[in-house]
């Protein structure tokens, strides 16, 4: 055993007597000398300290490498392969470590569209996600929502699981036999999704690692000792809505509560010293109602006995000490130190920007472990090491995926078309409709078609479309659509359309419509004409959820003055008002036709159409047919402008800077660049939106 020098031992000599006092304050030591040392030597009790580093990824959607397919260039941004810079540094720092990943994983770049739908590698191949996390020796992992996205098959496929190609979920005897290809190296844990019928898992809902760490112990000597952690993982319920076409009579979902109450009693049975809650939700501390999307808020109040929480999904920094973000700033959330309700919680951003790192403080008292929540420390270390500068990239990683990579960049590159515009999304949110017109309209011809051949009953209602700009900035300023005139090539059509969701089509009254619009005009704060002070424009509304119509035939405003609700003025087909019994065919997407992004007037429509047919290949199939796409056909049916506004201060809007341009050639004459850095450090730039033009 090696001997500590002097300086360590009597930093260890006082460290154990402060432990000491705490053990028995709290009944844990049942003698009490004035020496500590001693004392627990002469009860024949060995303590020890270690420090054990839980370090996340989460929400990599396949962001192996740094690189944008749709641009076809590299983004040192993202990547898994530069976060592995930060893995190995945190491996060299601390000499117990655990890596774990919090879900959504193999889907969200063209990439995993490419194994998943074009060409998936042969069975004994992991797919590229899952290569270079075995490299990387990952320890577990949990499962997110959009790991469902492409269906239970691929899901079986890409995770090495024996559900799936076939084989009927509800029987357990026939899972056993299913086919089984390469996937983890490393367990995964899910905890609240089962067989419908069988209520069996559908994966292990939690696992024991045994490990044995380093330790010091009272003497000052490097000691081991044995440790048993336990993970439980958690996805959101909401999946049976999202996925549902995958999904409905498969799978059934718990609440997250009620799992954590059934299991974590079973891993402390099971011997666990520590319990290691891995959830792919984020902080929600609005009201507890079962089965909500991100209960991580809650199962930390009501359930006892969890040490530490890694987190997910809303793709959020925590510990974060400037964030607004309702949850961080809760009740019993401290967003500073990184704790809730005392538990010490992180999550670590999304696409392998950030590395999450939970220093877990441990005492040994010869019996128990124990976490000394006052010594943890939580950090959420970022590959950004200054303006434009990153932590270098593990060319290990480049070299394992390098045929993989190539694969996909070939496919993307496939021409499908030219444009004789530039389409983007720098300004979408302002009205700017160029990167949007053509998915709607590729929408509404496939259901138009769809409708005539399939249902004449239905084929003189009029066929609307409704869509979002998908890319809007929330990962800063190369998250945007920019898509430059000439030829287009299916990369582009991913830049459009970067979601793998299926087109469906519902009934709606003009009513529902109307609704419909003001549910997405929750993209918006409520402006107040007589603040003099600068207002944003923008809340915190996710871009993906503003659908927009650009339909010549329609036409509305959007009154920011408003609250939420009404906000939708002037709302005319044709010329003349929407009648509320008017009845029209919507396209769209199967996420928000299922339910996704809360919007009630879907509550009640009637589906018409469920495709199957992805929406991106609906747009690739328009584009092919037309060849090509002209500003005035294609890319110039605004149908929506904000009801004139005079206001004493200014409004203000985000985007990057010098792409007033681009306003311009919209024809969007109310937006202005009034500083080319907006002081947010994300490099983006201050626009002013007169909203009284």
């Amino acid at each position: 055993m090696r001997r500590l020098d002097r300086v360590s031992q009597d930093w260890f000599l006082k460290t154990a007597w402060t432990v000491s006092r705490t053990l028995l304050a709290a009944g844990w030591l049942a003698v009490a000398t004035a020496c500590p040392a001693a004392s627990l030597a002469s009860a024949g009790t060995s303590v020890a300290r270690a420090t054990l580093a839980l370090l996340e990824t989460t929400d990599l959607h396949t962001h192996v490498l740094g690189f944008d397919y749709f641009r076809l260039a590299d983004d040192p941004s993202a990547g898994l392969d530069r976060t592995a810079t930060l893995i190995h540094q945190a491996r060299a720092e601390f000499p117990n470590t655990l890596l774990v990943d919090a879900g959504d994983t193999i889907e969200g770049t063209a990439l995993a569209d490419y194994q998943a739908q074009v060409q998936a590698p042969g069975c004994r191949t992991p797919i590229a996600i899952v290569k270079a996390m075995n490299l990387l020796r990952y320890d577990a992992a949990t499962v997110g929502n959009h790991e469902f996205n492409y269906g239970l098959n691929w899901l079986a496929r890409s995770t090495g699981s024996p559900f799936g190609f076939g084989m009927d979920l509800h029987d357990a005897d026939s899972q056993k036999s299913g086919q089984r290809c390469a996937g983890p190296n490393f367990p995964l844990v899910l905890a609240n999704v089962v067989g419908k019928q069988s209520g069996r898992p559908l994966f292990a809902p939690f696992v024991i690692l045994n490990r044995t760490v380093q330790a010091i112990d009272s003497q000052g000597q490097a000691v081991q000792r044995p440790l048993k952690i336990g993970l439980i993982g958690f996805t959101p319920p909401q999946i049976m809505v999202w996925d549902k076409r995958w999904l409905d009579g498969k799978l059934s979902t718990t609440d997250t509560l009620a799992a954590a109450k059934k299991y974590i009693p079973q891993m402390r049975k099971a011997g666990a010293d520590l319990i290691v809650v891995v959830s792919h939700g984020g902080l929600d501390a609005t009201a507890y109602k079962p089965g909500m999307e991100s209960a991580n808020y809650h199962l930390l109040k009501e359930i006892p006995g969890i040490d530490a929480l890694l987190m997910g999904h809303s793709h959020q920094v925590f510990p974060d000490a400037n964030s607004t973000a309702p949850g961080f700033n809760a009740p019993g959330v401290d967003k500073v130190a990184g704790t809730v309700h005392g538990v010490p919680a992180v999550m670590a951003g999304f696409w392998g920007k950030y590395l999450g790192v939970i220093q877990l403080a441990l005492t040994h008292d010869g019996r128990h472990w124990r976490v000394d929540t006052a010594a943890t420390q939580v950090q959420a270390r970022p590959t950004m090491t200054g303006a434009g500068q990153y932590v270098p990239a593990d060319a290990v990683i480049a070299k394992l995926i390098a045929k993989e990579h190539q694969q996909a960049k070939d496919h993307v590159q496939t021409a499908i078309g030219r444009s004789d515009f530039a389409m983007s999304s720098y300004f979408a949110d302002l009205g700017d409709v160029s990167a949007l017109q053509v998915v709607n309209m590729a929408q509404a011809d496939f259901v138009t078609r769809y409708v005539q051949k399939n249902l004449p009953e239905l084929a003189d209602l009029p066929v609307l479309s409704m869509t979002a700009a998908f890319k809007s900035g929330f990962a800063g300023p190369a998250d945007y659509t920019d898509i430059a005139p000439g030829r287009l090539a299916i990369h582009h059509a991913a830049d459009l359309y970067p979601y793998p969701n299926t087109a469906q089509a519902v009934e709606l009254s003009g009513d529902g419509v109307k609704r419909w619009l003001e549910s997405a005009a929750r993209r918006f704060n409520q402006i107040d004409p007589q603040l003099s002070s600068p207002q944003e424009l923008i809340s915190r509304f996710p871009g993906y959820n503003f659908d927009m119509l650009t339909s010549p035939d329609v036409s509305y405003e959007i009154d920011v003055s408003q609250p939420v609700g009404k906000r939708i003025h002037r709302l005319n087909f044709k010329g003349k008002p929407m009648q509320p019994g008017m009845r029209f065919i919507v396209a769209t997407n199967n996420y928000r036709a299922s339910g996704g992004g809360g919007f009630p007037a879907l509550e009640s429509a009637t589906t018409v159409m469920a495709s199957m047919k992805n929406n991106r290949d609906v747009v690739i199939d328009y584009v092919t047919a037309s060849q090509t796409l002209s500003r005035q056909v294609h890319g110039a049916a605004r149908s929506w402008r904000f009801t004139p506004i005079d206001t004493a201060g200014q409004v203000v809007f985000h985007a990057p800077a010098g792409k007033s341009a681009v306003a311009i050639a919209a024809g969007l004459s109310h937006v202005h660049e009034i500083q080319p850095d907006d002081g947010t450090g994300r490099g983006m730039a201050l626009y002013q939106v007169l909203l009284a033009q």
